[in-house]
């Protein structure tokens, strides 16, 4: 709890959506601090490795688009 007694759960949605977006603004301006785990690293070679062998087997950003939307009902 913090000395004015005030939580950040006591903010409202909109206010946690403020700060939601002023900490990813925040942790965006120096993405070079942000660690990144070995697996993370060996996980995106392994992704990259698999577009380089078979460039098909990815997909556009509309057909992310698309996925998604449907998935959403949109």
């Amino acid at each position: 709890m913090s000395p004015t007694g005030a939580s950040i759960f006591d903010l409202s949605p909109s206010e946690k959506l403020q700060l939601v977006e002023d900490l990813w603004d925040d942790l965006a301006a120096t993405p070079e601090a942000i660690p990144v785990q070995d697996w993370q690293k060996e996980e995106l070679a392994r992704r990259k490795a698999r577009l380089m062998t078979n460039p098909s087997s990815g997909l556009t950003w509309e057909e992310i688009k698309r996925r998604a939307r449907s998935r959403d009902g949109r």
